[in-house]
């Protein structure tokens, strides 16, 4: 097995076990056992397990962005489609097998108030999905108001479906958004 296999195969493991059992919960002779490789390997590639939730975040960060530009474009040149198909794409996600909440809340919440390294990169995660937001209204000429108030429903409506169980919270926040998003129109 290469080194990027290796890697690819640690990666893979942890991402499908710290989401599903939590970061905390899972040792690594756990996740050496489910890569199928080394303890020696693991610490090898991974020196220490914030290197791995690093790694996975960063993975997960790179899949956001993908699926959420992909659903943004594929809405077509509508500035009012393309907000709202936020809002659809996480309809989509909260419905999908396994949903468990947002990867980045999840590793705040039991990491973010001991390791300060995984405390910033979900920071950036996020801050990075509000300029994705800030750019998406600016397109429109909507005031840029509109972009943190469009951000937290988003956010709020991840956590709700994560608590709840409940995919239709991407509904009520599109609806939510769909006031706001007509208001900021309206005045602009």
């Amino acid at each position: 097995m290469t080194e990027d296999d290796a890697r690819e195969r640690i990666l893979s493991a942890a991402e499908e076990l710290y989401y599903r059992k939590g970061y905390a919960a899972v040792g690594m002779d756990e996740l050496r056992t489910a890569a199928g490789v080394s303890l020696r390997r693991l610490y090898s590639l991974f020196p220490a397990k914030t290197d791995i939730v690093s790694a996975v975040l960063a993975r997960r960060h790179t899949e956001w962005e993908s699926g959420l530009s992909a659903a943004v474009a594929a809405a077509g040149d509508g500035p009012r489609a393309r907000l709202l198909a936020v809002y659809g794409y996480l309809e989509d996600w909260f419905c999908s097998d396994g949903f468990r909440g947002c990867a980045f809340i999840n590793a705040f919440g039991e990491l973010g108030g001991t390791n300060p390294e995984v405390a910033s990169i979900v920071r950036a995660h996020k801050a990075s999905f509000q300029e994705y937001m800030a750019a998406l209204v600016a397109d429109t000429g909507a005031p840029a108001t509109l972009a943190a108030q469009l951000s937290i429903l988003a956010e709020g409506a991840q956590s709700t479906a994560a608590i709840s169980a409940d995919p239709q919270a991407a509904v009520h926040a599109r609806r939510a958004a769909e006031v706001l998003i007509d208001a900021a129109f309206a005045t602009a």
